[in-house]
């Protein structure tokens, strides 16, 4: 008998079968995938197909923002989107603004830098209206209660509000406001009063410390009248307790009345002159 040789091949066997346990295995797997793909595909093309046929605008608007991007009437999306239509900018950052707008921007964006702090603090507060640029003075911070000194603190500040009004030929009215409780001093017999004073008050520091011409400044005092705010409640009083330095627009300038043409000087021997050919004769007796 011949002696039986040992099979040292017999692990490619066992290879065999891993290998093909492996193959089925991937095999498996890339066919989930695929089927996942055509259920999120599906999914996809439904929640299109609501939201450009039949979804309201309130739905439109919650899913957008849970989805990332906006998704108007023509199916176009913005800059927070991939894909086609992705690569439109926000219009609300991107609309030409009216000339009256660009005319004080600058403004605007110097005095939002330079007065970081006070705006984060509360105590003043500067927006663009039709009118122009208004910076809002928050009573607590620029003058005590029921009074209409200014705190000399808050001088700084209104030092960069000066700046601003000296680059712009514009003229500039103080308007003052209150809020709704009625006053009765010695000093205020009302809320009108009160309101003209602190606009007063800040004329005489613009025109006295800081030199600016007095033709360029009005001053208006509308109490209670015109609330940023509900007046019942502290948080809407104090919002409402305020002195707005307006910067006009050019728009507005057309408003304003204007000044009267200063006469010409005239040398005192003229006029001694023309009065005595207008005076009557003086007959004597």
């Amino acid at each position: 008998m011949h002696a039986r040789h040992e099979n040292h091949d017999r692990w490619l066997v066992s290879y065999a079968d891993f290998i093909t346990l492996m193959f089925a295995f991937f095999v498996v797997m890339f066919a989930s995938s695929q089927s996942d793909k055509t259920k999120v595909r599906k999914i996809s093309e439904s929640v299109r197909d609501a939201l450009d046929n039949g979804t309201s605008t309130h739905m439109k608007a919650v899913v957008s923002k849970i989805l990332g991007g906006t998704v108007d009437e023509t199916g176009d999306g913005n800059a927070l989107r991939k894909g086609p239509g992705g690569s439109k900018p926000d219009p609300r950052w991107t609309a030409p603004r009216t000339p009256q707008e660009a005319e004080l921007l600058p403004s605007l964006e110097y005095l939002n830098a330079e007065l970081k702090l006070e705006i984060e603090a509360g105590k003043m507060q500067i927006h663009l209206e039709p009118r122009g640029l208004v910076v809002s003075l928050r009573q607590a911070a620029f003058f005590p209660s029921g009074g209409d000194a200014i705190d000399p603190a808050t001088y700084r500040s209104l030092e960069k509000v000066v700046t601003a009004i000296g680059k712009l030929p514009n003229p500039v009215r103080l308007e003052g406001h209150t809020d709704a409780r009625p006053i009765h001093t010695a000093r205020f017999r009302s809320n009108w009063e009160l309101s003209a004073a602190r606009a007063i008050a800040l004329l005489e520091l613009l025109t006295g410390r800081f030199a600016i011409p007095r033709e360029r400044l009005a001053i208006a005092g509308y109490a209670e009248t015109v609330p940023v705010a509900p007046n019942d409640a502290e948080v809407g009083r104090a919002l409402n307790r305020r002195v707005d330095v307006v910067i006009l627009n050019q728009q507005r300038i057309s408003d304003e009345p204007a000044q009267a043409p200063r006469a010409p000087s005239v040398p005192a021997a003229a006029r001694t002159s023309a009065a005595t050919q207008l005076a009557p004769p003086i007959n004597k007796r």
